[in-house]
């Protein structure tokens, strides 16, 4: 089983693949999903610690409505 450090490697390593574009583009898929799942819980914990969600757009680089309807359904309203 790969470790986090080594699958961030190999997804690296494969992202940049200029031999096989299948193992480019799947690496791109991963890289966008481990994104997504990382917002996710660095948004859940912001919320739980009582950040508003200007500051948690602020920090991402979108506007709050973007954050909000992103995550508000998920996350629901405090």
């Amino acid at each position: 089983m790969l470790t986090t450090m080594e699958l961030s490697g190999q997804l690296a390593q494969d992202v940049s693949s200029t031999d096989d574009s299948d193992v480019g583009l799947r690496a791109v898929a991963a890289l966008r999903a481990l994104n997504e799942q990382l917002e996710r819980l660095q948004v859940d914990d912001a919320r739980a610690m009582g950040w508003s969600w200007q500051e948690i757009a602020t920090r991402l680089g979108v506007t709050k409505q973007t954050v909000h309807r992103k995550h508000r359904r998920r996350i629901g309203k405090p």
